[in-house]
């Protein structure tokens, strides 16, 4: 189970580094809100989709995850965040941008999640 990642132990390790350093997450935090909403020209779904392929490319699973979600949420097709994950590959490699689209078909719930991650 090396490398398995269990979001209990993800969001408990936020709550413990809140407890440690609340002002500090609290300006994070901030700092994304604005610069997600009042940063530049994009729009909503363009600004998921960047930050799904930065995930996948950066091979955050956890974020992946929540950017898929929040990129469906803001009207993004499938396809739309699946064409994302395709143009990692030229970039961060092609195992990447496939172990991307197949958290993406977890997600869809068109496969089982795996426990490798």
């Amino acid at each position: 189970m090396k490398g398995f990642v269990v979001m209990d132990t993800i969001e408990q390790n936020l709550k413990y580094f809140i407890g440690k350093h609340e002002d500090v997450y609290r300006a994070y935090e901030n700092y994304g809100k604005l610069v997600h909403t009042e940063g530049g020209p994009l729009d909503e779904k363009t600004r998921w989709l960047i930050k799904v392929a930065i995930s996948a490319a950066g091979q955050h699973h956890y974020s992946l995850r929540t950017h898929i979600i929040k990129a469906i949420k803001s009207g993004c097709s499938r396809e739309e965040i699946e064409h994302a994950l395709m143009l990692v590959a030229p970039t961060a490699g092609f195992p990447t941008s496939m172990e991307g689209i197949l958290i993406l078909r977890q997600e869809m719930g068109e496969t089982s999640p795996s426990r490798k991650h």
